[in-house]
Parts: structure tokens; sequence; C-alpha cells
């Protein structure tokens, strides 16, 4: 057996051409999306980041709305970005971009950000709605990767309901919110929560029809800790850096020959990454269009 591709450039790239004609359809009503983004220092990978979100928002027609603070930028600095971009009616949607400098609180900022502009969908409010509206229909931003998850998954044709769903990884961006709409109503997959703490992962990931890995530890999901046939997933993403050449790789949870094992399998690079980006837009279209009734 060899895994089909969970081919999430290909599908990301349809997503913006479906936004695109959104955005064209908000803009005969005079409106247009902005997103913005508070970028603090001058880390490579940030930087390169927040660079594409930009250059994704001008392929489908969104504003652009940057701002960059030196790495020497206070709490009061950052604060008070966060406090323009909320204020700011071209700003539709916008992210912190993590990490932040030593010293800045992150959660105090985060915290600031106006749930209605949340591009992130990470804010406590919007995440507290989601485990409030188990089938009720979900009117604030999703969590942007957990939401591409499930998206690239759908449009595969593949169907959670009754699924036993192995997530692997407790952080915030995945982990810890990925559940919340697996077991949606609408969704219905019963999900396993493990980390790198877990006694006897392998275990756990051997029982599962779906294994998503997002524990940022590479090659933590093996070959043998997989069911023959099952759906693997790989978010979790490190750079490695080879010592011979001093150059970074970017490596996924997923070791080689998973693919020999697994139906289906998203690649890292080019399966969630992708998606993740495409879903931003996302949420920041849908806010404009909510705004705009």
């Amino acid at each position: 057996m060899t895994a089909r591709v969970l081919d999430g450039r290909a599908t990301a790239a349809t997503i913006k051409a479906e936004l695109t004609q959104r955005v064209q359809a908000l803009a005969d009503r005079g409106v247009r999306p902005g997103l913005g983004t508070v970028l603090v220092g001058e880390d490579p990978g940030s930087r390169a980041y927040v660079a594409g979100k930009h250059r994704d928002c001008a392929e489908v027609g969104i504003a652009s709305l940057r701002v960059d603070l030196p790495a020497s930028a206070s709490q009061d600095d950052v604060e008070a970005a966060v406090a323009r971009l909320n204020a700011d009616q071209a700003c539709t949607g916008y992210i912190v971009q993590l990490p932040l400098p030593p010293g800045v609180d992150v959660g105090a900022v985060l915290e600031l950000i106006d749930p209605a502009k949340d591009a992130d969908g990470l804010h406590p409010t919007n995440l507290g709605r989601l485990v409030l509206r188990l089938s009720e229909p979900i009117t604030s931003p999703l969590p942007c990767t957990p939401r591409a998850v499930l998206e690239l998954v759908a449009r595969h044709g593949i169907d959670l309901a009754g699924a036993d769903v192995c997530v692997v990884g407790r952080g915030t961006t995945v982990g810890r919110s990925i559940g919340l709409l697996l077991t949606r109503k609408d969704v219905n997959a019963t999900v396993t929560l493990t980390h790198t703490g877990t006694t006897d992962l392998a275990a756990h990931v051997r029982a599962a029809d779906v294994v998503i890995a997002a524990a940022g530890q590479p090659g933590i999901i093996t070959a043998d800790m997989v069911k023959p046939g099952a759906v693997v997933l790989d978010v979790g993403m490190s750079r490695i850096v080879d010592p011979a050449t001093g150059k970074a790789q970017l490596r996924g949870d997923v070791a080689d020959g998973v693919d020999q094992v697994a139906s289906w399998l998203s690649p890292t690079p080019g399966g969630v990454g992708p998606m993740t980006r495409a879903m931003l837009l996302a949420n920041v279209v849908e806010a404009a269009e909510r705004a705009a009734g």
C-alpha cells in the first residue's frame, strides 16, 4: 500500500479561488476585507511567514495592513499596536505573530485583540463559543489549523463520522482546540488527546482510524505505530539544522515509511500548512461578510 496524498497546496488554491469570488462580491457592495499583522523583531521564520500571508492577501484581493516593531518593543508598544488595529475600520481581522520577545506578556497581548477581528480564532472568547456550541452554527472565527485539517479531509471525500481520532500534541494552536471541532455533532468523531508525556503513546496511535500529529517532535509517529489503512495528517513542523551544510530543513512529526502503511497522508511541507494560510484568509473574508450583513 502507498498512501494517497492529502494535497494541501492544490486544495488551498481551490479555496483561494473561491475566496477571490467572495471578495469581489464584497467589493461590489463597497466593502474590502483587510488583514493586519503585528510582527515584533527580526526572527527569519516569522518574517517569512508574515510575508507569505500578505502575498496570499494580494492573490485574493484582501488589503494588507502591516505593523512591524523592533525587537526592543515594550509591552506598551505592542499593546498600542493592537489597540490601533482594533480601532482601524480598514482592518477586518489581524494576527499577532508569535513568538514575542522575552519580557512581553503574550497572554495579555492576545486577550486585547477584538474577538471579532481575531483572524487566528484563538481568542478566549472565540474558543469559549466553540466549547459551548455543540450543534449550533458558529458565527465567530475558528482556529485556523484545526479548521484546515477538517477542510482538507472533507475536500478529499473522507468522512470522519464515527471515526476514532488520535491527536498527538496538546498545544493551544492545534491539540487543545481541534477536539472541539472534531466532536461537534456535524463531524461526530471520537477523539483521544495524547502528547509526549503519554504512557504507551504507540498503543493509542495504533488504535486510531485517523492520526493528527501535532507534537512538534520530528519523526515521533513511525510506521509501526500506525494501523494499516489509517488516515495520517502531519501537522507538526520543526526546523532541523544540517550540521554538514548549516542549512535548516523542515521536518514533520511523521517519519519515513508511514506512507507505506496509511491510506491517506498529508505531507510536510505541502499539506496542512498551505491550508492553514487559506483558512486565515477565510476567517478574514467571513468577518467582512458578517460585518456587511
